[in-house]
């Protein structure tokens, strides 16, 4: 796998992101999927592969406590490229069951909960959207948070046994933030309320200026748990 990796790294440096997503979506087509969850960034790959008409499929995680602003971002992005975004749902009897035993708001009160909670609500079906895949594209960029820093925008996930793909990996926020302007692109309006990152509306706020760019995920808990397990590399 490290050889076929360095090969492919080889074969799309010095590439532009709609080149390389082109180049794979040739290589093992039917193959490549992309997870947004409609912030900027990913609505910016979004752009790059429906508007280039890349056979690349999108999906979603539809957990059911969402913002009513990332609701709209999906409704309108379908409006305007007319393109499907598969939705993946909790299992439902797994969810019926967390929400019986232990009501809908248990993630508040330890780790080990929000966990089962993210486990049963992204997880899970993450797994199901990546099954079968070879490439997983995202809408990772370094800067983000510390520990992909040392990440690089083609790497292994031993966790769910594909490649995965960050097209936009090295644009700064700035980038983003321009290319969005420029293309007129749909965003998510919380990106203007202090927002950096969005996710369940329960366990998402603001940042206050100087605060970590996660820093709104999961306030309650200590800094150093602040990923729900879906990039564990």
């Amino acid at each position: 796998m490290k050889l076929e990796i360095e090969n492919l790294a080889t074969a799309i440096k010095g590439k532009d992101p709609v080149e390389v997503l082109h180049y794979f979506a040739a290589q093992y087509p039917g193959l490549v999927t992309f997870s947004t969850s409609f912030g900027w960034e990913d609505q910016v790959v979004t752009d790059l592969i429906f508007k280039n008409n890349i056979p690349i499929e999108v999906f979603t995680l539809e957990t059911g406590r969402l913002f009513p602003e990332t609701y709209y971002v999906w409704n309108r992005t379908l409006e305007i490229y007319k393109k499907p975004i598969k939705a993946y749902l909790p299992q439902t009897e797994a969810l019926q069951q967390m929400l019986q035993e232990k009501g809908p708001n248990s993630f508040y009160e330890s780790v080990e909960n929000r966990k089962t909670c993210c486990h049963i609500r992204k997880i899970e079906p993450l797994k199901r959207a990546l099954q079968g895949k070879k490439i997983w594209v995202t809408g990772i960029r370094a800067e983000q948070s510390a520990n992909r820093l040392d990440m690089s925008n083609l790497e292994w996930d031993e966790q769910n046994q594909l490649l995965k793909y960050h097209p936009i990996f090295d644009w700064s926020l700035e980038q983003v933030k321009a290319y969005v302007r420029e293309h007129n692109i749909v965003y998510n309006t919380l990106h203007d309320k202090g927002f950096p990152s969005i996710g369940c509306a329960p366990c998402t706020r603001a940042v206050n200026e100087g605060e970590d760019f996660r820093a709104g995920r999961w306030w309650w808990e200590d800094q150093s748990k602040k990923e729900c397990g879906l990039h564990a590399t």
